[in-house]
């Protein structure tokens, strides 16, 4: 069949029949959206703190670290097939569907008796979590403006700083008085709260009124083993296998060859969950760039950080999380001021460039951190990321929605998380990876051969549960690795920033997309 006669005959459909929204029902749905975020920042952050307490009451400590990598799997797996699917079928009852989903997986999280249930549910929890993700910023794009929609982006972003500082005090709280498995019990209340207020303000929202419905069951099959192999790499190579082992390799091979037999699918397929002509769209691909770029060394440098502070400094645990709070900060002003930037002049490609410049920076001045590096400058230098990385995201997310068509919204939104979800992964293994070469290096040198033995094995926390003896001895050459990888997390984002230069500018829209052939 003729290939613009088959689009022709997709865009078919009844207009939508209902009234715009007024403020007021902008604003609750929005409160809706916001307490599904809360969900998905709060269990990402608030869990990583109860886990000792985990795995001293369950056991099965070498599957410790699946309870982050199960849920990072399925939920970056499961990303663009919901923005597909709620192109095709509406994003309010979706989104409802997720809310439920992963709040009953989080009651399953809390009855687990061992740690392949704990394990089985978090997979779980992770299909839930990927859509309300990618389905809450898409349907925000259905109700808001282009224009306007940058300044309701510091929302989201004052949602997840707060869920950053909040949840890692709650998981302590919570393992302290009370038990490990309040740190999935709280998603029920804060769930059912984001259940109720979705229900009451989605029903006012228009629902796609399709000719005819195609989902691509192929492409979606071969988008999730090429995810789950490209994880796996990130998940295995530097700490259970090394990078160039048969092992990782061997996965990264078959996760290409899936990738590439999910391109060919998407070709012929009737209706792709990834359109080929959002590839026509240099602003959807090099935003899609920068983003993976930027989440690289971003959320690298976020599981570094933490370590860094503690054990160069010599800060305790506790006051770590106040000086990373100019960072949470930061993010959030950087990320109102851009929205107020794109709201005023409707334009957005002076904004990446400046940020990401602003991030170099601040990487390159973490570089020089030492033990007598005052927190004081720790802060303002965390501070300065913060404003340079916070607009980043969310101008790369307006970008695409801005030039996509309206048909396209949700799948393109979910391809921006998609990119991220992978940049993050990838940042976190190779720069930890780095630092562990770098570190290594110097304590073998240094005949300290089995302190460097006993941080590979263990991973990020291992250096922090070292006795204090041995940790004075690791310092000059944990200074010297982080300074290195911290060099490494600059040039990546000076990678960011040329690729920022290039991105093309369409004036934000000031109305609402018209949805040709969903009728949102």
């Amino acid at each position: 069949m003729d290939q613009n006669l088959l689009e022709r005959q997709t865009e078919t459909a009844v207009p939508p029949t209902a009234a715009p929204l007024t403020h007021r029902e902008i604003m609750t749905t929005l409160y809706g959206l916001l307490l599904g975020m809360l969900l998905a920042a709060l269990d990402q952050n608030i869990v990583t703190t109860a886990v000792p307490a985990i795995a001293a009451d369950l056991g099965g400590f070498e599957h410790l670290s699946w309870i982050f990598a199960g849920y990072l799997l399925t939920s970056t797996a499961s990303t663009p097939i919901y923005g597909k699917v709620s192109d095709l079928y509406g994003r309010g009852p979706l989104l409802i569907i997720s809310i439920v989903l992963f709040v009953l997986s989080s009651a399953f999280c809390a009855l687990s008796q061992d740690m392949v249930q704990l394990v089985a549910a978090r997979a779980l929890q992770g299909l839930g979590g990927g859509g309300m993700m990618s389905v809450t910023q898409a349907l925000i794009a259905d109700i808001i403006s282009p224009r306007e929609r940058g300044r309701y982006q510091a929302y989201f972003a004052s949602v997840w700083a707060a869920a950053s500082v909040a949840g890692p005090m709650l998981g302590g709280f919570f393992v302290q008085y009370l038990s490990w498995r309040w740190t999935f019990w709280i998603n029920l209340p804060i769930g059912a709260l984001a259940v109720i207020l979705c229900t009451r303000a989605f029903r006012k929202l228009p629902r796609p009124r399709l000719a005819r419905r195609d989902i691509d069951y192929w492409g979606a099959a071969l988008l999730t083993g090429a995810v789950t192999a490209l994880l796996l790499v990130s998940t295995w190579g530097g700490s259970i296998f090394p990078w160039l082992s048969t092992e990782v390799l061997s996965m990264l091979a078959v996760g290409l060859v899936l990738m590439a037999l999910f391109l060919l699918q998407e070709l012929r397929a009737l209706d792709p969950i990834l359109p080929m002509r959002l590839f026509r769209s240099s602003i959807f691909n090099l935003a899609n760039v920068v983003s993976f770029t930027v989440a690289i060394s971003m959320f690298g440098g976020l599981v570094l950080m933490p370590v860094q502070i503690q054990l160069v400094l010599g800060i305790s645990p506790g006051s770590t999380g106040l000086i990373m709070i100019p960072l949470m900060s930061g993010t959030v002003i950087g990320s109102f001021i851009a929205g107020r930037i794109m709201r005023a002049t409707g334009r957005y490609k002076a904004i990446p460039p400046v940020g990401i410049g602003a991030a170099t920076i601040a990487y390159v001045l973490l570089a020089t951190l030492d033990a007598n590096t005052s927190p004081i400058l720790v802060m303002i230098y965390l501070a300065v990321l913060g404003l340079g990385i916070g607009p980043t995201f969310p101008v790369m997310m307006i970008a695409i929605q801005n030039t996509c068509e309206a048909r396209d919204i949700g799948v393109a939104t979910s391809w921006v998380f998609f990119a991220r979800s992978l940049g993050a992964s990838f940042g976190a293994a190779l720069l930890w990876s780095g630092l562990l070469a770098a570190l290594t290096g110097r304590l073998d040198a240094e005949g300290h051969g089995p302190l460097a033995d006993a941080l590979v094995r263990g991973g990020p926390t291992a250096a922090g549960q070292m006795a204090p003896s041995d940790r004075l001895l690791i310092q000059p050459a944990l200074t010297h690795a982080f300074n290195i990888v911290f060099l490494v997390a600059a040039a990546v984002a000076l990678l960011s920033f040329v690729v920022a230069l290039f991105l093309k500018e369409e004036k934000l829209k000031s109305q609402v997309p018209a949805h040709r052939h969903d009728g949102h």
